[in-house]
Parts: C-alpha cells; sequence; structure tokens
C-alpha cells in the first residue's frame, strides 16, 4: 500500500442520477467536482475524498447500481484533472461498492463509516460487515487502504459501547488501516477528549480527524492526530458552495506552518 496522505481535501459531489434532488445534468456535477478537485491540489492538498454528498437521503447499506455507474464517471474525470491520491466514500455505509469503484477508477483508499459493530443512524440501524470488505480487498483490490470511522458522525453508539474499545476493535479485529474521529456531525468538531482517547487505545494506527476541522483548532489537535479530512471550512456560507481556493490555502499554510 501506498503511504497515506495526511492533509485530505473533501469533494462533495452534487446530487446524482437517481437521486431526488438530481437535475438531470451530470456534467455539471463533474465541472464543479474537477474544480474542487484542481482548487484542492493546487492549495496544497496531499489527498482528496470523494463522496455522494448531494445523494442525501441516503440508503442505509446498498446503493442503486446507477449511483455506483455515475461515482464511476465523476471520479474518473477528477483523476485525470488532478494527480494527487484520491479516496472514495460512498454513502452511508456501502464499502463494497466504495472497494468497487476504487478498483475501476486507481483510488487509493476508502472511507468507511460503519466497518465493524453496530451505530443507530438517521438510516436506521447499520451493522459493519468488515469480513465480507476484508475478503473483497484481497480479492479485487489488496492496495486499496482503510479509513474506518469510529463512532461515526450523524450516530449513535449503542449503550456501553465506549469509543475506545470500538477504536481497538477497528485496529485490531475488523482489518481498519486508520481511524478517523469526527464530531457528532457534518462540520461540527471532535471532543479533544474523544481524539486523546483514541490516540491511547490505538497508539500505533493511523488517526485522522474527520469533521468540523478548522484553522483555529489546528495548533490544538495538531499533535494528536496524523492528519486531517476537511471540507466545510473551506467554503463559505453553506456546504454546498465551491471549495474556496483562499481558505484552502490559508489552512494548508497553518497546518504545515
Amino acid at each position: 500500500m501506498t503511504p497515506l496522505p495526511t492533509l485530505i481535501g473533501m469533494v462533495h459531489l452534487g446530487p446524482l442520477p437517481g437521486a431526488p434532488r438530481y437535475e438531470n445534468d451530470l456534467d455539471r456535477i463533474i465541472d464543479r467536482a474537477v474544480t474542487d478537485s484542481r482548487v484542492l491540489a493546487e492549495a496544497g492538498f496531499e489527498g482528496l475524498m470523494i463522496e455522494n454528498f448531494g445523494d442525501a437521503p441516503f440508503f442505509a447499506t446498498e446503493v442503486p447500481k446507477v449511483t455506483i455507474a455515475a461515482m464511476a464517471r465523476v471520479i474518473t474525470e477528477i483523476a485525470r484533472a488532478s494527480s494527487v491520491p484520491f479516496g472514495v466514500n460512498v454513502l452511508r455505509n456501502d464499502a463494497g461498492a466504495a472497494l468497487a469503484i476504487a478498483a475501476a477508477t486507481g483510488a487509493s483508499f476508502i472511507r468507511v463509516n460503519v466497518l465493524s459493530g453496530t451505530m443507530f443512524t438517521d438510516q436506521g440501524t447499520i451493522e459493519g460487515r468488515a469480513a465480507e470488505l476484508a475478503r473483497m480487498r484481497a480479492n479485487l483490490a489488496p492496495e486499496v487502504s482503510i479509513f474506518a470511522d469510529v463512532h461515526v458522525k450523524h450516530a449513535t453508539p449503542p449503550s456501553g459501547l465506549t469509543i475506545t474499545d470500538a477504536a481497538t476493535d477497528l485496529w485490531e479485529r475488523s482489518g481498519a488501516d486508520a481511524v478517523v474521529v469526527s464530531g457528532s456531525g457534518t462540520g461540527s468538531p471532535a471532543a479533544v477528549t474523544d481524539i486523546q482517547a483514541v490516540r491511547d487505545a490505538v497508539p500505533d494506527a493511523p488517526l485522522f480527524l474527520g469533521s468540523g476541522v478548522d484553522v483555529d483548532q489546528v495548533a490544538e489537535i495538531r499533535g494528536l492526530v496524523d492528519g486531517v479530512i476537511v471540507g466545510s471550512s473551506l467554503k463559505i456560507g453553506n456546504i454546498d458552495q465551491p471549495i474556496d481556493a483562499s481558505l484552502a490555502a490559508r489552512f494548508v499554510t497553518t497546518w504545515t506552518g
């Protein structure tokens, strides 16, 4: 496997074919995604994470075939336009689709919201399928790394499951190559106590912060994590807006400075 990038920028795709808000213009979605990817790369981001963010409400597990096809189409164009490593997240939790798209497009990693255990989400109860994904990866794309969320955002863990126990299971038993800590929702910062708890529980795991990261937090979390996945704070206004080049450049300068 290739080394993991430490500074990853989010490319939020607009509503894709089949989604309720799709506007029958896939070329426009491709153009926007390619532009965002170029802005992130030019700002100095080392990697991209691409997800079907505009497809809400999401399917809990398996997405329609048209979603997989559309994502593969968009990501192929992003790959042509940018030379930085990229990853795939198929919301809400279609890890098999993400891995298949990664294998077809040359992605370096995927993100899985619920790799192991159970989480109660706005899509209902989601159970991790780490055993199936590990075998699929071994057969299809062994070079693709798995970023796995612990106590993922927009979800509630079962009573009694601590974040440290969940992180240990991800790292030691479920095949994760990196562990992602997030806040309660998109754009919400993670509690420093949660970050520290996971760091202590799995000190050898690459640890990423996966939501709510902005330049004001960098000094506080820089020594606790190995990398960040950044999206909302690189936009002016709501999350549907494009990546702002000045905000992206400022974040890179702050992170690397």
